[in-house]
């Protein structure tokens, strides 16, 4: 069997697929992974993992690349490892991912290099929104593809006929991205649509199945978490923001970056959904306050 023909049955793989070697040189990368991760094999193959293109990190933010690669490890000791990291995608966001590792042997056992499948984290539930319904329905936003501020009017009555009769928790998070007229401004509003969506991609992302997020408007995401307490509300705040803040799209003149404020609020007994916006929208201008890229949680 050819070379040529193993790589006709892993390109035929949904999945996305890459070797490297000792060096992390990344040696082969297949049709999966270019349709995954937005890369060619031409722009991956003889890099590094380590440079900065995939850059995977996990849900805490951490660098995996600097600090924790599994695949490192798999080709120190030989193991098989399992993890979801976020990895960051061509254009910009960063996309929930399970990947497989697997250490690569020569003919007397000698691990020389390692393998990775992996394949995009994209569960749902019977919560979670139909898109296709949504655009039917004219509730989505025609840029980021997210829900948009009429679904959410809506989600916020069966939200909270849920809280009244079930007592069933809420969780509102603010998301408004910092300084965005100036990425408007300065690099023209092409560059800032792109920003917009690589932001709305990454928070989805972030999401559980059965959490709701939209483009509120403008700059700003609103997003209904249910089942949830102050202090789980604040830790998916933390998460977004982070890896908002480690999303990047390139264009000719630079890499562009953002971070966001994001203010959050538990749903009171007896509240209308709409005042709890209002009540996340003032602890997100809090953040604005304290100098941007921060959480404010009401306790």
């Amino acid at each position: 069997m050819t070379e040529t023909f193993y790589k006709e049955i892993l390109n035929s793989v949904s999945d996305g697929i890459y070797f490297l070697n000792t060096e992390r040189t990344i040696t082969y990368w297949s049709k999966g992974a270019e349709k995954l991760a937005g890369y060619s094999a031409a722009e991956i193959e003889g890099k590094s993992c380590k440079d900065n293109l995939l850059r995977h990190v996990d849900e805490e933010g951490a660098d995996l690349c600097e600090n924790g690669c599994p695949l490192e490890a798999t080709m120190l000791d030989g193991k098989i490892r399992e993890a979801e990291v976020f990895m960051h995608h061509k254009l910009g966001h960063r996309v929930l991912i399970r990947v497989k590792s697997f250490p690569l042997k020569n003919e007397l056992g000698q691990i020389t290099g390692a393998a990775e499948i992996f394949t995009e984290v994209n569960e749902k539930t019977d919560l979670a929104y139909d898109l296709e319904l949504l655009r039917q329905e004219a509730m989505t936003d025609p840029l980021t593809g997210m829900a948009n501020r009429r679904y959410m009017d809506q989600a916020a009555v069966h939200f909270e006929e849920s809280i009244k009769h079930e007592k069933q928790s809420l969780g509102v998070l603010f998301v408004d991205i910092d300084n965005f007229k100036s990425v408007n401004d300065r690099f023209g509003h092409d560059t800032g649509d792109k920003a917009l969506t690589m932001v709305a991609k990454t928070m989805l992302s972030a999401l559980r199945p059965t959490d709701i997020a939209s483009r509120w408007g403008g700059e700003e995401f609103v997003i209904f978490v249910p089942h949830v307490d102050a202090e789980k509300l604040g830790s998916l705040a933390e998460r977004i923001r982070k890896l908002i803040e480690l999303s990047w799209i390139d264009t000719e003149k630079a890499s562009i970056s953002v971070t966001a404020s994001i203010g959050g609020t538990i749903v009171k007994p007896n509240e209308t959904i709409c005042s709890a916006i209002k009540r996340a929208d003032e602890k997100a201008y809090l953040c604005k306050q304290s100098g941007r890229n921060c959480i404010h949680i009401d306790k």
